[in-house]
């Protein structure tokens, strides 16, 4: 005998027609004053970045009518960044920033590769605590630092004369001075951004390519360093903006004498050098936004690349 299969019973039309209606909730509505918090970003983002921009695009391209006095516009500006002792600023301020960039990206993964190989939890968190206090630590208070270090009478300067090591006259107030005190503040800035990037390297990458044989080269050639790639490329277009925007230090150290493009601005702006030459200041500072700008899109597109590959 067959066996027969006990059905439920079928719902009323009342039921089916409300079990809809209990699964779509209708969409939240934002209070009528939401939009404020966005507006609010975006009226900072225009004070602070759109109208300063947008002032040096302006004034860049402005000049004086040498007959009548007149405002004119003009390209001599922008021509001038590129020759004579400007054009030699701007070489000096990319040297000097593509110079410590690299010194600071080696020397910052060296140091939180191997903090991180440690695997001390307690030496990892004073390490970070630490680069994020040196990361920030700049202007007059680190070129006092150095001043009294390793200037023409600081300490370490009469000890190394004294060992027959003596520091050339005036090393801290030259390019390589300079370049010493911002890998200061370079390298704690290198751990903080690669640290995330080698906590991300699984144990398990490294298991494996030990289980087929791979060497270390090979792990770091094939698998850790394809990964770390844009996290690298990222951190050194950060280095190297961070390096090519720095004022303050520099100008405490050398008092403004140093050929690089920060300071040439601070003194075309103020009239140290020629009456009138404000507008060169303002060429200046756009061929500053040049090459900061893609560096900084770079630097965020290599971020979320790394993110990607290390979720």
């Amino acid at each position: 005998m067959g066996r027969s299969h006990a059905s439920a019973p079928p719902a009323s039309p009342a039921a089916a027609a409300a079990a809809p209606r209990q699964q779509a909730r209708p969409a939240r509505r934002l209070p009528g004053w939401a939009w404020l918090a966005p507006a609010a970003f975006f009226a900072y983002a225009a004070v602070f970045f759109l109208v300063p921009v947008g002032a040096i695009l302006v004034e860049a391209f402005r000049g004086d009518d040498p007959t009548t006095g007149d405002p004119v516009w003009t390209g001599a500006n922008v021509a001038a960044v590129l020759r004579d002792a400007y054009g030699a600023s701007l070489l000096n301020s990319v040297e000097l920033s593509l110079v410590t960039a690299v010194l600071g990206t080696v020397c910052g993964l060296v140091l939180a590769w191997a903090i991180s190989a440690t695997g001390s939890s307690a030496l990892g968190q004073l390490v970070s605590s630490a680069a994020a206090v040196l990361a920030n630590f700049g202007g007059l208070p680190l070129a006092f630092l150095f001043v009294a270090a390793i200037g023409n009478a600081g300490v370490l300067t009469g000890w190394l004369a004294g060992a027959g090591l003596p520091l050339p006259k005036n090393f801290l107030y030259s390019l390589p001075g300079v370049a010493v005190v911002y890998l200061y503040f370079l390298v704690p800035l290198m751990v903080l951004v690669i640290t995330p990037a080698l906590e991300g390297l699984k144990p398990q990458w490294r298991e494996a390519s030990d289980n087929l044989g791979g060497t270390v080269a090979q792990y770091w050639l094939h698998v850790a360093g394809p990964v770390l790639a844009p996290s690298l490329v990222g951190s050194l277009a950060l280095l190297f903006c961070s390096s090519f925007s720095a004022y303050a230090t520099a100008a405490a150290l050398t008092n403004g004498t140093l050929a690089i493009t920060p300071l040439a601005i601070a003194s075309a702006v103020s009239g140290n050098v020629l009456v009138g030459q404000e507008n060169v200041g303002y060429a200046l500072a756009l061929a500053m936004v040049v090459v900061v700008v893609p560096l900084t899109l770079l630097y965020q597109w290599t971020a979320r690349r790394t993110a990607r590959w290390l979720s």
